[in-house]
Protein backbone atom coordinates (compact mmCIF):
# COMPACT_ATOMS: atom_id res chain seq x y z
CA UNK A 1 0.00 0.00 0.00
CA UNK A 2 2.78 2.41 0.94
CA UNK A 3 4.55 1.58 -2.33
CA UNK A 4 1.39 2.44 -4.32
CA UNK A 5 1.01 5.74 -2.51
CA UNK A 6 4.66 6.51 -3.12
CA UNK A 7 4.34 5.75 -6.85
CA UNK A 8 1.23 7.93 -7.15
CA UNK A 9 2.93 10.71 -5.24
CA UNK A 10 5.90 10.49 -7.59
CA UNK A 11 3.57 10.50 -10.62
CA UNK A 12 1.76 13.58 -9.35
CA UNK A 13 5.11 15.27 -8.74
CA UNK A 14 6.29 14.50 -12.28
CA UNK A 15 3.06 15.70 -13.86
CA UNK A 16 3.10 18.95 -11.93
CA UNK A 17 6.83 19.73 -12.04
CA UNK A 18 8.47 18.04 -15.02
CA UNK A 19 8.25 18.61 -18.76
CA UNK A 20 6.91 15.32 -20.20
CA UNK A 21 9.07 15.46 -23.34
CA UNK A 22 12.52 16.34 -21.99
CA UNK A 23 12.27 15.48 -18.30
CA UNK A 24 13.52 18.94 -17.38
CA UNK A 25 11.65 21.02 -14.85
CA UNK A 26 8.67 22.89 -16.29
CA UNK A 27 8.02 26.59 -15.94
CA UNK A 28 5.96 26.23 -12.74
CA UNK A 29 8.73 24.37 -10.92
CA UNK A 30 11.42 26.65 -12.32
CA UNK A 31 9.63 29.76 -11.08
CA UNK A 32 9.38 28.25 -7.60
CA UNK A 33 13.06 27.30 -7.55
CA UNK A 34 14.14 30.66 -8.95
CA UNK A 35 12.10 32.54 -6.35
CA UNK A 36 13.87 30.63 -3.55
CA UNK A 37 17.30 31.22 -5.09
CA UNK A 38 16.61 34.94 -5.36
CA UNK A 39 15.79 35.06 -1.64
CA UNK A 40 19.06 33.27 -0.89
CA UNK A 41 20.97 35.60 -3.21
CA UNK A 42 19.51 38.59 -1.39
CA UNK A 43 20.49 37.21 2.02
CA UNK A 44 24.01 36.35 0.85
CA UNK A 45 24.35 39.54 -1.23
CA UNK A 46 25.18 37.55 -4.35
CA UNK A 47 24.38 38.16 -7.98
CA UNK A 48 22.38 35.81 -10.22
CA UNK A 49 21.93 35.55 -13.97
CA UNK A 50 18.88 34.34 -15.89
CA UNK A 51 19.61 33.02 -19.39
CA UNK A 52 16.77 32.79 -21.91
CA UNK A 53 17.82 30.27 -24.59
CA UNK A 54 15.95 30.05 -27.90
CA UNK A 55 16.90 27.63 -30.67
CA UNK A 56 17.59 29.02 -34.15
CA UNK A 57 16.33 27.06 -37.14
CA UNK A 58 14.19 24.63 -35.14
CA UNK A 59 10.97 25.45 -37.01
CA UNK A 60 12.62 24.48 -40.31
CA UNK A 61 13.42 21.04 -38.90
CA UNK A 62 9.84 20.57 -37.71
CA UNK A 63 8.42 21.70 -41.06
CA UNK A 64 10.87 19.86 -43.32
CA UNK A 65 11.49 16.58 -41.49
CA UNK A 66 8.66 16.26 -38.99
CA UNK A 67 7.73 16.72 -35.36
CA UNK A 68 9.18 13.37 -34.27
CA UNK A 69 12.64 14.51 -35.34
CA UNK A 70 11.96 17.89 -33.78
CA UNK A 71 11.16 16.19 -30.48
CA UNK A 72 14.46 14.30 -30.67
CA UNK A 73 16.31 17.57 -31.20
CA UNK A 74 14.59 19.03 -28.12
CA UNK A 75 15.51 15.96 -26.07
CA UNK A 76 19.13 16.13 -27.17
CA UNK A 77 19.21 19.85 -26.47
CA UNK A 78 17.93 19.17 -22.95
CA UNK A 79 20.64 16.56 -22.35
CA UNK A 80 23.37 18.89 -23.59
CA UNK A 81 22.12 21.66 -21.31
CA UNK A 82 22.06 19.25 -18.35
CA UNK A 83 25.75 18.50 -18.89
CA UNK A 84 26.49 22.23 -18.73
CA UNK A 85 24.28 22.91 -15.71
CA UNK A 86 25.51 22.43 -12.13
CA UNK A 87 22.05 22.77 -10.55
CA UNK A 88 19.31 21.04 -12.54
CA UNK A 89 16.64 22.75 -10.44
CA UNK A 90 17.62 25.97 -12.19
CA UNK A 91 17.18 24.57 -15.70
CA UNK A 92 13.83 24.22 -17.44
CA UNK A 93 12.09 23.87 -20.74
CA UNK A 94 10.05 27.05 -20.83
CA UNK A 95 7.99 25.96 -23.82
CA UNK A 96 8.41 25.12 -27.52
CA UNK A 97 12.11 25.44 -28.34
CA UNK A 98 12.82 27.80 -25.43
CA UNK A 99 14.85 26.91 -22.35
CA UNK A 100 15.74 28.83 -19.20
CA UNK A 101 18.83 28.56 -17.04
CA UNK A 102 19.62 30.48 -13.86
CA UNK A 103 23.24 30.71 -12.70
CA UNK A 104 24.00 31.57 -9.08
CA UNK A 105 26.76 33.94 -7.99
CA UNK A 106 27.17 35.08 -11.59
CA UNK A 107 28.08 38.52 -12.92
CA UNK A 108 27.68 39.80 -16.49
CA UNK A 109 31.10 38.65 -17.68
CA UNK A 110 30.60 35.09 -16.44
CA UNK A 111 27.03 35.01 -17.79
CA UNK A 112 28.26 35.97 -21.26
CA UNK A 113 31.03 33.36 -21.11
CA UNK A 114 28.58 30.62 -20.07
CA UNK A 115 26.12 31.71 -22.77
CA UNK A 116 28.79 31.47 -25.45
CA UNK A 117 29.64 27.96 -24.20
CA UNK A 118 25.95 27.02 -24.44
CA UNK A 119 25.68 28.36 -28.00
CA UNK A 120 28.79 26.44 -29.06
CA UNK A 121 27.51 23.21 -27.47
CA UNK A 122 24.01 23.46 -28.92
CA UNK A 123 25.32 24.36 -32.39
CA UNK A 124 27.14 21.03 -32.77
CA UNK A 125 25.36 18.89 -35.38
CA UNK A 126 22.78 16.23 -34.44
CA UNK A 127 22.48 12.93 -36.32
CA UNK A 128 19.09 11.18 -36.48
CA UNK A 129 18.24 8.38 -38.92
CA UNK A 130 21.08 9.35 -41.26
CA UNK A 131 20.02 13.01 -41.12
CA UNK A 132 22.73 15.41 -40.00
CA UNK A 133 20.93 18.41 -38.52
CA UNK A 134 22.17 21.70 -37.14
CA UNK A 135 20.45 24.30 -35.02
CA UNK A 136 21.85 27.38 -33.37
CA UNK A 137 20.81 29.21 -30.23
CA UNK A 138 20.36 32.85 -29.27
CA UNK A 139 20.73 33.72 -25.59
CA UNK A 140 19.35 36.71 -23.70
CA UNK A 141 20.66 37.62 -20.25
CA UNK A 142 19.08 39.49 -17.33
CA UNK A 143 20.92 40.03 -14.04
CA UNK A 144 19.89 40.17 -10.39
CA UNK A 145 19.94 42.69 -8.77
CA UNK A 146 20.97 45.14 -11.53
CA UNK A 147 17.98 44.64 -13.81
CA UNK A 148 15.30 43.33 -11.45
CA UNK A 149 14.78 41.55 -8.14
CA UNK A 150 11.65 39.67 -9.23
CA UNK A 151 11.67 36.24 -10.91
CA UNK A 152 8.91 37.04 -13.41
CA UNK A 153 10.52 40.33 -14.38
CA UNK A 154 13.98 38.79 -14.79
CA UNK A 155 12.58 36.19 -17.19
CA UNK A 156 10.72 38.85 -19.16
CA UNK A 157 13.84 41.01 -19.44
CA UNK A 158 16.01 38.05 -20.49
CA UNK A 159 13.37 37.22 -23.12
CA UNK A 160 13.44 40.84 -24.31
CA UNK A 161 17.24 40.71 -24.64
CA UNK A 162 17.04 37.40 -26.54
CA UNK A 163 14.36 38.68 -28.91
CA UNK A 164 16.30 41.84 -29.72
CA UNK A 165 19.54 39.90 -30.21
CA UNK A 166 17.89 37.34 -32.50
CA UNK A 167 16.64 40.18 -34.69
CA UNK A 168 20.05 41.84 -34.77
CA UNK A 169 22.40 38.85 -34.95
CA UNK A 170 21.06 35.31 -34.35
CA UNK A 171 23.13 32.66 -32.55
CA UNK A 172 24.86 35.22 -30.33
CA UNK A 173 24.43 36.63 -26.82
CA UNK A 174 22.50 39.76 -25.82
CA UNK A 175 22.42 41.40 -22.38
CA UNK A 176 19.42 43.40 -21.23
CA UNK A 177 19.89 47.15 -20.71
CA UNK A 178 17.70 50.14 -19.94
CA UNK A 179 18.46 51.45 -23.43
CA UNK A 180 17.22 48.20 -24.94
CA UNK A 181 13.96 48.44 -22.99
CA UNK A 182 13.43 52.00 -24.24
CA UNK A 183 14.12 50.81 -27.77
CA UNK A 184 11.59 47.96 -27.49
CA UNK A 185 9.01 50.30 -25.96
CA UNK A 186 9.47 52.78 -28.80
CA UNK A 187 9.23 50.03 -31.39
CA UNK A 188 5.90 48.87 -29.96
CA UNK A 189 4.67 52.47 -29.79
CA UNK A 190 5.55 52.97 -33.47
CA UNK A 191 3.99 49.64 -34.44
CA UNK A 192 0.71 50.60 -32.78
CA UNK A 193 0.84 54.06 -34.36
CA UNK A 194 1.63 52.72 -37.83
CA UNK A 195 -1.34 50.36 -37.74
CA UNK A 196 -3.61 53.42 -37.61
CA UNK A 197 -1.51 55.96 -39.52
CA UNK A 198 -3.43 55.68 -42.80
CA UNK A 199 -6.85 56.04 -41.16
CA UNK A 200 -5.68 58.94 -38.99
CA UNK A 201 -4.25 60.77 -42.03
CA UNK A 202 -0.77 60.97 -40.46
CA UNK A 203 1.12 59.97 -43.61
CA UNK A 204 2.09 62.26 -46.45
CA UNK A 205 4.42 62.24 -49.43
CA UNK A 206 7.21 64.59 -50.39
CA UNK A 207 8.84 64.59 -53.82
CA UNK A 208 12.49 64.89 -54.83
CA UNK A 209 13.17 65.80 -58.47
CA UNK A 210 15.34 63.71 -60.77
CA UNK A 211 16.88 65.71 -63.61
CA UNK A 212 18.30 65.01 -67.03
CA UNK A 213 22.10 65.28 -66.75
CA UNK A 214 22.35 67.01 -70.13
CA UNK A 215 19.89 69.89 -69.82
CA UNK A 216 18.80 69.88 -66.14
CA UNK A 217 15.17 69.33 -67.11
CA UNK A 218 13.05 67.55 -64.52
CA UNK A 219 12.11 64.12 -65.86
CA UNK A 220 10.60 62.55 -62.74
CA UNK A 221 10.04 62.85 -59.01
CA UNK A 222 10.75 60.22 -56.38
CA UNK A 223 7.86 59.94 -53.92
CA UNK A 224 9.17 59.70 -50.35
CA UNK A 225 7.00 58.75 -47.39
CA UNK A 226 6.83 60.88 -44.25
CA UNK A 227 5.04 60.18 -40.97
CA UNK A 228 4.13 62.59 -38.20
CA UNK A 229 3.15 61.00 -34.87
CA UNK A 230 2.24 63.20 -31.90
CA UNK A 231 4.06 66.20 -33.40
CA UNK A 232 7.21 64.13 -34.01
CA UNK A 233 8.48 63.43 -37.51
CA UNK A 234 9.50 59.77 -37.41
CA UNK A 235 12.53 59.04 -39.65
CA UNK A 236 11.71 56.66 -42.55
CA UNK A 237 14.74 54.52 -41.71
CA UNK A 238 13.09 53.82 -38.37
CA UNK A 239 9.46 53.22 -39.27
CA UNK A 240 9.84 51.40 -42.62
CA UNK A 241 11.70 48.50 -40.99
CA UNK A 242 9.01 48.29 -38.29
CA UNK A 243 6.28 48.27 -40.96
CA UNK A 244 8.06 45.40 -42.72
CA UNK A 245 8.64 43.46 -39.52
CA UNK A 246 5.02 43.61 -38.35
CA UNK A 247 3.34 43.04 -41.71
CA UNK A 248 2.10 46.62 -42.15
CA UNK A 249 4.13 47.45 -45.24
CA UNK A 250 1.60 46.08 -47.75
CA UNK A 251 -1.18 48.35 -46.51
CA UNK A 252 1.09 51.39 -46.27
CA UNK A 253 2.78 50.60 -49.58
CA UNK A 254 -0.57 50.41 -51.35
CA UNK A 255 -1.54 53.80 -49.90
CA UNK A 256 1.74 55.31 -51.16
CA UNK A 257 1.25 53.84 -54.62
CA UNK A 258 -2.32 55.14 -54.91
CA UNK A 259 -1.43 58.62 -53.63
CA UNK A 260 1.62 58.91 -55.88
CA UNK A 261 -0.32 57.85 -58.98
CA UNK A 262 -3.15 60.28 -58.23
CA UNK A 263 -0.68 63.15 -57.85
CA UNK A 264 1.37 62.24 -60.93
CA UNK A 265 -1.74 62.05 -63.10
CA UNK A 266 -2.22 65.81 -62.64
CA UNK A 267 1.38 66.49 -63.68
CA UNK A 268 1.12 64.39 -66.82
CA UNK A 269 -1.61 66.68 -68.13
CA UNK A 270 0.94 69.52 -68.31
CA UNK A 271 4.37 67.89 -68.65
CA UNK A 272 5.68 64.37 -69.29
CA UNK A 273 6.98 63.90 -65.74
CA UNK A 274 7.09 60.42 -64.19
CA UNK A 275 6.68 59.34 -60.57
CA UNK A 276 9.06 56.88 -58.87
CA UNK A 277 7.61 54.77 -56.05
CA UNK A 278 9.69 52.62 -53.69
CA UNK A 279 8.42 49.12 -52.93
CA UNK A 280 9.60 46.53 -50.42
CA UNK A 281 10.47 42.87 -50.81
CA UNK A 282 7.21 41.95 -49.05
CA UNK A 283 5.20 43.91 -51.62
CA UNK A 284 7.05 42.38 -54.57
CA UNK A 285 6.51 38.88 -53.20
CA UNK A 286 2.76 39.49 -52.90
CA UNK A 287 0.88 37.54 -55.60
CA UNK A 288 -1.52 40.48 -55.97
CA UNK A 289 1.16 43.16 -56.37
CA UNK A 290 0.85 43.58 -60.14
CA UNK A 291 -2.95 43.77 -59.80
CA UNK A 292 -2.55 46.44 -57.09
CA UNK A 293 -0.32 48.48 -59.40
CA UNK A 294 -2.77 48.11 -62.27
CA UNK A 295 -5.68 49.19 -60.04
CA UNK A 296 -3.76 52.29 -58.91
CA UNK A 297 -3.06 53.22 -62.53
CA UNK A 298 -6.68 52.74 -63.56
CA UNK A 299 -8.19 54.68 -60.66
CA UNK A 300 -5.79 57.60 -61.20
CA UNK A 301 -5.89 57.38 -65.01
CA UNK A 302 -2.10 57.67 -65.01
CA UNK A 303 -0.47 56.26 -68.13
CA UNK A 304 1.78 53.29 -67.18
CA UNK A 305 4.87 54.86 -68.77
CA UNK A 306 4.74 57.60 -66.11
CA UNK A 307 5.12 55.11 -63.25
CA UNK A 308 8.53 53.81 -62.19
CA UNK A 309 8.71 51.11 -59.51
CA UNK A 310 11.91 51.26 -57.42
CA UNK A 311 13.18 48.26 -55.49
CA UNK A 312 16.31 48.18 -53.36
CA UNK A 313 19.17 45.87 -54.20
CA UNK A 314 18.37 43.84 -51.06
CA UNK A 315 15.54 42.11 -52.99
CA UNK A 316 18.28 40.04 -54.65
CA UNK A 317 18.36 37.89 -51.51
CA UNK A 318 14.77 36.76 -52.17
CA UNK A 319 13.32 34.43 -54.84
CA UNK A 320 14.94 35.70 -58.06
CA UNK A 321 12.60 33.65 -60.25
CA UNK A 322 9.50 35.19 -58.70
CA UNK A 323 11.09 38.62 -58.81
CA UNK A 324 11.87 38.28 -62.52
CA UNK A 325 8.25 37.27 -63.21
CA UNK A 326 6.90 40.30 -61.33
CA UNK A 327 9.26 42.67 -63.15
CA UNK A 328 8.31 41.20 -66.53
CA UNK A 329 4.59 41.52 -65.71
CA UNK A 330 5.04 45.18 -64.73
CA UNK A 331 7.07 45.94 -67.85
CA UNK A 332 4.48 44.22 -70.05
CA UNK A 333 1.97 46.75 -68.74
CA UNK A 334 4.31 49.63 -69.61
CA UNK A 335 5.66 50.31 -66.10
CA UNK A 336 9.41 50.91 -65.76
CA UNK A 337 11.40 49.18 -63.01
CA UNK A 338 14.56 50.43 -61.35
CA UNK A 339 17.01 49.10 -58.78
CA UNK A 340 17.71 51.57 -55.98
CA UNK A 341 20.90 51.75 -53.86
CA UNK A 342 22.76 49.86 -56.57
CA UNK A 343 26.25 48.58 -55.81
CA UNK A 344 25.79 47.92 -52.10
CA UNK A 345 26.66 44.26 -52.33
CA UNK A 346 23.93 41.81 -53.36
CA UNK A 347 23.87 41.97 -57.14
CA UNK A 348 25.82 40.08 -59.75
CA UNK A 349 25.99 40.37 -63.52
CA UNK A 350 24.03 37.13 -64.02
CA UNK A 351 21.24 38.29 -61.69
CA UNK A 352 21.10 41.66 -63.42
CA UNK A 353 20.71 39.92 -66.77
CA UNK A 354 17.94 37.69 -65.41
CA UNK A 355 15.99 40.62 -63.97
CA UNK A 356 16.29 42.90 -67.00
CA UNK A 357 15.27 46.12 -65.25
CA UNK A 358 15.13 49.51 -66.99
CA UNK A 359 17.13 51.74 -64.65
CA UNK A 360 19.83 51.41 -61.99
CA UNK A 361 20.32 54.05 -59.30
CA UNK A 362 23.89 54.34 -58.02
CA UNK A 363 23.96 54.42 -54.22
CA UNK A 364 24.77 57.77 -52.62
CA UNK A 365 27.67 56.28 -50.67
CA UNK A 366 29.67 55.96 -53.91
CA UNK A 367 28.84 59.52 -54.95
CA UNK A 368 30.11 60.75 -51.56
CA UNK A 369 33.42 58.96 -52.23
CA UNK A 370 33.65 59.92 -55.89
CA UNK A 371 37.03 61.62 -55.33
CA UNK A 372 38.50 58.36 -53.99
CA UNK A 373 37.42 54.75 -54.56
CA UNK A 374 33.84 55.70 -55.45
CA UNK A 375 34.97 56.80 -58.92
CA UNK A 376 36.16 53.30 -59.90
CA UNK A 377 32.93 51.71 -58.65
CA UNK A 378 30.74 54.18 -60.54
CA UNK A 379 32.80 53.62 -63.69
CA UNK A 380 32.32 49.85 -63.37
CA UNK A 381 28.57 50.30 -62.85
CA UNK A 382 28.38 52.50 -65.95
CA UNK A 383 30.13 49.84 -68.07
CA UNK A 384 27.75 47.13 -66.85
CA UNK A 385 24.70 49.35 -67.33
CA UNK A 386 25.69 50.19 -70.88
CA UNK A 387 26.29 46.51 -71.68
CA UNK A 388 22.78 45.69 -70.44
CA UNK A 389 21.19 48.79 -71.98
CA UNK A 390 20.11 50.27 -68.63
CA UNK A 391 19.71 53.96 -67.87
CA UNK A 392 21.67 55.22 -64.85
CA UNK A 393 20.63 57.62 -62.08
CA UNK A 394 23.16 58.91 -59.53
CA UNK A 395 21.75 59.71 -56.07
CA UNK A 396 23.01 61.94 -53.28
CA UNK A 397 24.61 64.73 -55.31
CA UNK A 398 25.52 67.64 -53.05
CA UNK A 399 28.20 69.59 -54.93
CA UNK A 400 28.82 70.99 -58.39
CA UNK A 401 32.06 69.01 -58.55
CA UNK A 402 30.16 65.74 -58.07
CA UNK A 403 27.66 66.77 -60.75
CA UNK A 404 30.40 67.60 -63.26
CA UNK A 405 32.25 64.33 -62.65
CA UNK A 406 29.09 62.26 -63.03
CA UNK A 407 28.19 64.07 -66.24
CA UNK A 408 31.65 63.34 -67.61
CA UNK A 409 31.14 59.65 -66.84
CA UNK A 410 27.95 59.64 -68.88
CA UNK A 411 25.40 59.24 -66.07
CA UNK A 412 21.94 59.85 -67.54
CA UNK A 413 20.06 61.35 -64.60
CA UNK A 414 20.98 63.14 -61.38
CA UNK A 415 19.29 63.45 -57.98
CA UNK A 416 20.30 65.11 -54.74
CA UNK A 417 20.23 68.12 -52.43
CA UNK A 418 22.42 70.07 -54.86
CA UNK A 419 19.34 70.40 -57.05
CA UNK A 420 16.53 70.23 -54.49
CA UNK A 421 15.62 68.58 -51.23
CA UNK A 422 12.38 66.53 -51.08
CA UNK A 423 9.56 69.04 -51.60
CA UNK A 424 5.97 69.24 -50.35
CA UNK A 425 3.29 68.99 -53.00
CA UNK A 426 2.57 72.74 -53.16
CA UNK A 427 6.21 73.52 -54.04
CA UNK A 428 6.20 70.78 -56.65
CA UNK A 429 3.08 72.30 -58.20
CA UNK A 430 4.87 75.65 -58.44
CA UNK A 431 7.84 74.01 -60.16
CA UNK A 432 5.78 72.30 -62.83
CA UNK A 433 3.25 75.08 -63.40
CA UNK A 434 5.59 76.92 -65.78
CA UNK A 435 4.62 76.87 -69.44
CA UNK A 436 8.01 75.49 -70.42
CA UNK A 437 9.33 72.18 -69.16
CA UNK A 438 10.63 72.92 -65.64
CA UNK A 439 14.34 73.19 -64.97
CA UNK A 440 16.24 73.45 -61.70
CA UNK A 441 19.60 74.70 -62.96
CA UNK A 442 20.86 76.34 -66.09
CA UNK A 443 23.10 74.13 -68.16
CA UNK A 444 26.72 74.47 -67.17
Amino acid sequence: MEEKVERRTHTIYELSNLDPLTGLFNRTAFLQHLKLRLLEAKQQQQSLAVLFIDLDGFKKINDAIGHDTGDQVLNNTAQRLKHLCHNHQLLCRWGGDEFLLAIEDCDESLAISRSEEIIQTLSAAYTFANNRLSVGATVGIALYPQHSQNEHSLIRLADTAMYAQKKRLPSTVGVFSDQLEKQIHRELLLKDGLSQAVEKDQLHLVYQPIIDANDCQIVSFEALLRWRLNDEMIPPDEFISIAEQYGLIRKIGQWVLEQACQTASTWAQRHPIAICVNVSVAQLEDDDFVDIVEAALQSSQLAPEFLHIEMTESVFTSDIGLLAEQIKALQDKGVKVSIDDFGTGYSSLSIMQDLAVNIVKIDRSFVERIDTNGYAIITAVMHMARALNYSVVAEGIETQSQMNTLRSLGVDYLQGYYFAKPLPIDQVEQLISAEQAPKLLAES
